[in-house]
């Protein structure tokens, strides 16, 4: 009888003791929880300090602490590094302006001379590169000084669909050259976003100008009632891969000729710097592109 009475006060010492551990552990992971998120949101060096006993515990707060130090020291050199970048690139781009439109002047004045057919083969090939060359100078000054600047996040409410219309508009010369008759479809009510009217129309146009370079013939343009734009058209020369690297710096395809490989790579920051989303599919034989950007409703902003 003494003998199972002193088994069942062991057994109660035993679960009193892991049920005191099982409460620290949880106090010293609702410790750790709340820290890391403070840590991260302040960004600040102040380590994390738990009240929690147990040597496991502390020793996981010691571990995160370290790697959270290491990835902040990352993430400033990440910083750094790409802000050298953009600063090297905005002065390459602008040191090269001056020299490229002294070319262009001597080109036009080539232009006006008499000379042989195998000279002015030569001229035009010569023309094309110094036109590519200009072109990729020119975005490269437009998109460090989109990256560089806060213009773009200011945002305000603005109809999507006047405002994509008027995109649209501003590519009828190339459309119609191309032989394109765009089919744009609207809702009936009118759709109002939170964005940047000028970021828009850039992001618009960059990617109603990459359609009209990989376009068997058509382009499809809808405006949802939620807010969401599709531009969809058949593109044989884009394969799942091809589209989903379009946004990349500098990529581009076999087929695309003049460009740059910057376009969409442009309107992806401009589309993160409002808040939008911005992706690329193959959708039925279709060469998609989508955007979203936030929503207004009765003067308030509603999710993507």
């Amino acid at each position: 009888m003494y003998l199972l009475g002193g088994v069942c006060c062991l057994l109660l010492l035993v679960c009193a003791g892991l049920g005191i551990k099982i409460v620290s552990m949880r106090r010293g992971a609702d410790e750790l929880r709340l820290q890391c998120g403070a840590r991260l949101a302040e960004d600040t060096n102040v380590g994390i300090d738990i009240g929690a006993m147990d040597g496991r515990m502390r020793a996981l707060a010691a571990e995160l602490d370290r790697q959270m130090k290491d990835l902040r020291q990352a993430r400033l050199r990440y910083e750094q590094g790409d802000a050298e970048l953009k600063k090297a690139v905005t002065n390459i781009s602008h040191d090269l302006r001056t020299p490229l439109t002294a070319l262009c002047g001597y080109m036009q004045l080539l232009d006006r001379e008499q000379v042989s057919p195998e000279v002015r083969e030569y001229l035009d090939v010569m023309k094309n590169r110094i036109q590519a060359m200009t072109k990729l100078t020119e975005e490269l000054f437009q998109y460090s000084a989109i990256v560089s600047t806060e213009k773009y996040r200011e945002r305000e409410r603005i109809s999507l669909g006047a405002v994509l219309a008027e995109s649209a508009a501003g590519f009828y010369g190339v459309l119609k050259e191309k032989g394109i008759t765009p089919d744009i479809r609207m809702p009936e009510e009118e759709v109002f976003v939170y964005a940047n009217r000028d970021g828009l129309l850039r992001i618009f146009g960059n990617i109603i100008s990459n359609a009209v370079k990989y376009s068997d013939g058509d382009l499809k343009i809808t405006l949802h009632p939620d807010g969401r734009i599709t531009f969809a058209n058949h593109a044989s020369g884009l394969d799942e891969v091809e589209a989903a690297r379009l946004f990349e710096r500098f990529y581009t395809v076999e087929n695309g000729s003049g460009s740059t490989g910057l376009g969409l790579s442009i309107a992806r920051t401009l589309t993160e710097q409002m808040g939008g989303q911005i992706g690329a599919c193959r959708e039925d034989d279709c060469f998609v592109i989508w955007t979203a950007f936030l929503r207004t409703e009765d003067g308030k902003e509603k999710s993507v």
